[in-house]
């Protein structure tokens, strides 16, 4: 059974950082583009991050450019985002995704499978 796992997620501060993990299984993911995504209540899911199977190619939402950094080991078949700077409007259910046979993709669409989610909760 493929599955994708993340962690990472909880309660900070405004300005501090978190660290997201997405553990895959099931299969590999090495040769797939990996992205995060993420969920504020009562929005829709939006783009964050996305990186190419190869790891020479990221690309980042406007909202994150400079703060956050998408990065993966495919070694282990897993997937960080590092997440700095943090403002109370990153608030959301963050989504680890793949996208099966892709170089780089930033569409939701585009994404085959997801994980169950993280909570990243940022206090002012």
């Amino acid at each position: 059974q493929v599955q994708l796992v993340e962690s990472g997620g909880g309660l900070v501060q405004a300005g501090g950082s978190l660290r997201l993990s997405c553990a895959a299984s099931g299969r590999t993911f090495s040769r797939d583009a990996m992205g995060w995504f993420r969920q504020a209540p009562g929005k829709e899911r939006e783009f964050v991050a996305a990186i190419s199977w190869s790891a020479d190619t990221t690309y980042y939402a406007d909202s994150v450019k400079g703060r956050f950094t998408i990065s993966r080991d495919n070694a282990k078949d897993t997937v960080y985002l590092q997440m700095s700077s943090l403002k109370p409007e990153d608030t959301a259910v963050y989504y680890c995704a793949a996208s099966y046979g892709s170089n780089l993709v930033t569409k939701l669409y585009e994404y085959n499978y997801w994980g169950q989610g993280t909570q990243v909760t940022v206090s002012s």
